[in-house]
């Protein structure tokens, strides 16, 4: 994925737009599906559960939570954030500080590294 854990990403729409925080958590989409669905032609739409970043100070939502059992969890209103989809955000360079495209160059050396479309600097 083009977004990675600890990259800085400015949101580009819904009610966050223009706001930058840090990628906590990255819940890629699953790689290929099994040979039984993709035989089952219900299993062709759309999975909107694919694909998302959990970002910091973004999208926040508040879940009501209550007692469980004996178990020391927090109770009450928790405010916390939710997963928001990769297609609305973008990574922020870290020299041009702009949001931008990323791009691949293959080294020489055999590995692959991130690339800035706007400045064409290196990102890792």
């Amino acid at each position: 994925m083009k977004i990675r854990k600890g990259d800085t990403v400015e949101v580009m729409s819904g009610d966050d737009k223009g706001m930058r925080g840090t990628v906590h958590r990255v819940l890629p989409g699953r790689e290929a599906l099994s040979r039984r669905a993709q035989k089952d032609k219900r299993c062709a739409g759309a999975d909107h559960n694919r694909d998302r970043v959990v970002v910091s100070g973004i999208n926040l939502v508040k879940k009501h939570q209550r007692r469980t059992g004996d178990v020391r969890t927090q109770v009450g209103i928790i405010e916390r954030e939710a997963p928001i989809h990769i297609s609305n955000v973008a990574l922020v360079c870290p020299h041009c500080q702009n949001p931008t495209r990323v791009g691949y160059q293959i080294l020489d050396a055999g590995g692959k590294v991130r690339v800035c479309k706007r400045c064409g600097q290196t990102i890792d």
